[in-house]
């Protein structure tokens, strides 16, 4: 996966550029990922096959991540959808989900959060 000479922060880092291209600011221009990059707004494919490569590459096991402190709507039951808050106010009370927080599992061997 990367050079011999990089450090794990850096092949993390090149990982998550190769599977996802960055995002558009506001003037158009493509913006590439730093380690500080919340992958929330990430296409879900994009994201899936990082996290897949991830997981390959680094052998850390993504099975014990909480996505619901990263996706909250996505883990909402559809009943509290409809008659409980709106979408902004779930996804209020979210967690950033950075590409650092993979660099440092991925030095630890194991995912460091939730």
């Amino acid at each position: 996966m990367g050079l011999p000479f990089m450090n794990i922060q850096d092949a993390v880092l090149a990982l998550f550029r190769e599977e996802i291209p960055g995002y558009l600011d506001k003037h158009w221009q493509t913006v590439p990922l730093t380690l500080d990059s919340d992958l929330f707004d990430v296409p879900g494919d994009d994201l899936s096959d990082a996290l897949q490569r991830f997981e390959i590459c680094f052998n850390v096991d993504l099975s014990v991540v909480d996505w619901s402190k990263y996706f909250p709507w996505e883990n909402t039951p559809v009943a509290t959808k409809w008659f409980g808050p709106s979408r902004k106010d779930v996804e209020a009370t979210r967690q950033p989900l950075t590409i650092k927080m993979f660099a440092e599992s991925a030095r630890a061997g194991k995912w460091l959060y939730d």
